[in-house]
């Protein structure tokens, strides 16, 4: 149910990368490279989601388009398990990325395919489509080229764009494997606070809005579905999977496991624990070893606190917990069903019965 939250090697050192990859390993969880491209800090032992932002980091040619040639060598050379096309994050919808020129170093411009010291700017929008049709298209494209499935991530504003994916979805049977939805509470050292505190809806208000789409057209079960955004403790992972997701990523705790403090000193390469910067004097704060193993505990009492709270609802699985098992406190003295808040009728947020059977049956395996 954990989804190591996109980091890139660039913004994190790259013992960092190798200690939440080794970590992500150890705890069975997979590890979303970030846009920054695959490096050999992630070819550790975790399997990993590929992700790729505007820039097409790893997988672009000169002009900084799809290459679709290098995105299968990639994938062949590592452990890559999905694909997932960033279209916005949370904390700045609409706005693309900075690498500042000084931590563009041999190592990350090949990685990247950029040139060496030069400022990389990824673009707010991505350069070979601008409509659902053309996304659907680079979806199918890519998964007929590498077999593996491809995924979505995105903020939430326009909802439009949602009745037009699921409809188009819908309508063609194509579309994305995944759909990661990241809400605005989704943190990053690269946004301008005006974007940060007042861009994008929350996680709560964003899922159940594009779900309830989802549902409507009678797809969402057909769809999984990842939630980001400060879900990374039991209760709000919880809250998380009754409202319809099978996996949640997580960022911020995971960083805190492995040493950050939030001395907000990312962009400046002078991160004083090594964990984002491409100092090498300072990456030797990171104990690799010692930190990837607090990382998988961390994953580890995230997934054992999350299902003694389903159990403790009478059920098995948190993914067969109900909203309507589950209250929204509202002032001191009042609270509300979370199904009434967010508006779900009968089965909204519950697996299939198919999906139900499968799961019982990999349970039965995992306990047999």
């Amino acid at each position: 149910i954990v989804n190591l939250s996109a980091m890139s090697f660039g913004s994190l050192s790259g013992r960092a990368v190798e200690a939440l990859n080794r970590g992500a390993a150890q705890a069975g969880c997979l590890h979303n490279t970030g846009e920054g491209g695959v490096s050999p800090h992630h070819l550790q032992g975790g399997e990993l989601i590929w992700q790729l932002g505007t820039g097409w980091f790893g997988a672009r040619d000169a002009q900084g388009h799809p290459d679709l040639d290098r995105l299968v060598a990639r994938c062949a050379s590592a452990p890559v398990r999905a694909l997932e096309i960033k279209l916005s994050q949370g904390a700045k919808p609409g706005k693309g990325g900075v690498l500042p020129a000084a931590k563009v170093t041999p190592e990350i411009a090949a990685i990247r395919g950029v040139e060496v010291g030069k400022t990389v700017v990824s673009p707010s929008c991505h350069p070979t489509f601008s409509d659902v049709d053309g996304l659907l298209d680079l979806i199918e494209r890519m998964a007929d080229r590498t077999g593996l499935p491809v995924g979505i991530k995105s903020a939430v504003g326009d909802l439009d764009f949602w009745r037009t994916l699921a409809r188009r979805m819908r309508e063609t049977g194509t579309g994305p494997d995944h759909i990661q939805i990241d809400g605005s509470e989704g943190g990053t050292g690269a946004a301008p606070l005006s974007f940060s505190d007042h861009v994008a809806m929350p996680f709560k208000l964003a899922f159940s809005s594009v779900y309830r789409i989802f549902w409507e057209e009678g797809i969402a079960q057909d769809v999984v579905w990842i939630g980001s955004g400060r879900l990374g403790f039991p209760e709000q992972t919880l809250l998380a999977m009754a409202m319809g997701c099978d996996a949640v990523s997580v960022a911020r705790e995971a960083m805190l496991s492995i040493g950050c403090i939030q001395a907000q000193r990312c962009h400046t390469g002078g991160c004083p624990t090594g964990v984002a910067t491409q100092n090498r004097w300072l990456e030797r704060g990171i104990d690799v070893p010692l930190k990837a193993e607090r990382f998988a505990r961390y994953v580890q009492t995230l997934r054992h606190e999350v299902l003694e709270l389903s159990h403790a609802a009478g059920h098995a699985h948190p993914a067969w917990v109900p909203l309507s098992a589950l209250e929204i406190l509202q002032g001191r003295f009042d609270s509300r069903p979370a199904r009434d808040v967010f508006g779900y009728v009968d089965g909204m947020g519950l697996p299939s019965e198919a999906q139900r059977a499968a799961l019982l049956e990999d349970l039965g395996a995992a306990h047999g």
